[in-house]
């Protein structure tokens, strides 16, 4: 692992690109039409403040990001994510807001200007953390905020906007099942009722008949909410290719196709996979990663040894391995292969591209050293020269701290179940031998994992396995074999 390297790569690029500015510039000017839309007036003065105003806010935005954010700087699907979903929320609460005006007018005696408070301008924060993150979506909500109050003339509305913003964030940022969108939308609904009334209690209007109808409106805030990131929420992960919590939780059933099969066809591999998922879980928590990732991700990583399950050591149940007649070569294609075969049934069952990362990933170009010293061994009185090529994994290696987890928990997982007496210095000793390993052979190159965050990860391998292997004490009649080694065979026994 190249620790300069890796520093590099958290820096935001210097300079800025033409490209960046053009795409910048159009961001601004389409912001800056919706605004002048919404204002509904085309003077001159109003066309240029709003632009200004619009594209001094998207700076502070793109400095933000720039900043703080390198790797959305560097995704151009994400920055056109946030485009979207800064315009797109936008434009929805202006087109319902010309709904419930248009209603309010039809009631005669109702004040156009509550329905402001009906309009679901928590949606973009909401969505930004379900598909970004929260430190993008608290930005967003600033300046969702100051746009809303410059757009529709009040200045005090932007507390209500932000106040909403802030609320819908924090209420999905734990999210782990679809009705967390719902309670996030009560939040909504009465923090905005709350805001509404102090709003009133400001202007002098709270033992009037405004009161009650702005609070309906401000509750009736947070239910628009929750249904239009409901519907919304699956559209953006289908076209912009992305994974939520929630997506992760579905992949976590036990009971999906995948799974089932895999633990009919490969139980070995299914029992492995498990104790990977809690292997990688505990240390992507203490480093900082997305846990349920890596959980799912030590879930689905082999599950391209169903295509030959019995050529994998822990699906096998004889004493003779089917490798036993295959030359090393050979079962080195077969090894090799279980990468390839996960990646197409990952794309055959749909599986987020993430998932397809960590199973291309998972072993990155390490060597398969068995068959490579076998062969070599077999080739020694010739003139032939084993290339390690032939034994290495295609890759890449892992890109992601997610991946090089999984890369070291799988090893690791593997190794331990050779220790013959796994005691906790013996279970320390492996897990920095395989780490290490991997280290000194550059499979954590391209990944963003400190030497710090190398401990972390040892440390909670070495506790989880001395967990599993926990000792039990001998119970009485249960010594199997000194019962059996003491006792005469019976005429039945010694004639099977």
């Amino acid at each position: 692992m190249d620790m300069k390297n890796n520093s590099l790569k958290c820096r935001p690029q210097n300079g800025i690109k033409s490209k960046d500015v053009i795409r910048f510039l159009l961001l601004v000017c389409f912001v800056t039409l919706i605004g002048v839309t919404i204002i509904s007036e085309l003077s001159l003065g109003v066309v240029v403040g709003t632009f200004l105003i619009v594209a001094l806010l998207l700076l502070i935005l793109y400095k933000d990001i720039t900043r703080y954010k390198p790797a959305i700087y560097k995704d151009y699907k994400i920055l056109s994510l946030i485009g979207l979903l800064l315009s797109g929320n936008l434009i929805i609460s202006r087109g319902l807001y010309y709904i419930l005006e248009g209603f309010s007018k039809w009631l005669g005696n109702l004040d156009p200007q509550l329905v402001t408070y009906a309009l679901p301008l928590a949606v973009g924060p909401m969505l930004t953390v379900l598909l970004v993150d929260i430190h993008t979506a608290i930005v967003f909500s600033v300046i969702t905020s100051l746009l809303a109050g410059v757009w529709l003339g009040d200045s005090i509305y932007s507390i209500f906007t932000f106040a909403s913003g802030l609320t819908a964030a924090f209420g999905v940022v734990r999210c782990k099942r679809r009705s967390a969108i719902w309670r996030a939308g009560l939040f909504v609904g009465l923090v905005c009722v709350f805001t509404s009334i102090t709003i009133n209690i400001l202007s002098g209007r709270l033992l009037t008949i405004n009161t009650p109808i702005s609070a309906i409106f401000a509750f009736s805030n947070g239910i628009i909410v929750a249904i239009l990131v409901s519907a919304l929420l699956p559209l953006f992960e289908y076209f912009f290719k992305l994974t939520t919590d929630i997506s992760l939780l579905e992949l976590l059933d036990l009971n999906q196709p995948l799974m089932r099969n895999l633990l009919v066809v490969a139980p070995g591999t299914y029992h492995h996979s498990i104790v990977v998922g809690n292997l990688v879980e505990s240390s992507a928590e203490a480093v900082g990663v997305n846990p349920l990732l890596a959980r799912v991700g030590a879930y689905y990583h082999d599950i391209g040894k169903m295509k030959m399950p019995e050529y994998f050591i822990e699906n096998q149940t004889g004493l003779v391995s089917k490798h036993d007649k295959l030359a090393p070569h050979m079962s080195s294609i077969i090894l090799l292969s279980h990468v390839k075969e996960g990646v197409e049934l990952a794309k055959q069952h749909k599986l987020p591209q993430s998932m397809i990362d960590i199973i291309q990933q998972h072993h990155g170009t390490s060597l398969i050293t068995y068959f490579y010293q076998k062969a070599k061994e077999q080739l020694a009185d010739s003139s032939n020269v084993v290339s390690e090529d032939d034994f290495r994994y295609p890759g890449p290696k892992p890109q992601t701290r997610v991946a090089a987890i999984v890369l070291m928990a799988d090893a690791t997982e593997a190794a331990s179940r050779v220790l013959t007496d796994p005691t906790p210095a013996r279970v320390s000793a492996l897990v920095d031998r395989v780490i290490n390993h991997f280290f000194i052979d550059g499979q954590l190159n391209d990944c963003e994992l400190t030497l710090r965050d190398l401990q972390e990860i040892k440390k909670h391998f070495v506790y989880i396995l001395i967990s599993m292997f926990h000792r039990r004490i001998t119970y009485p009649g249960f010594d199997i074999k000194d019962e059996d080694s003491n006792k005469e065979p019976t005429e039945t026994q010694a004639t099977k």
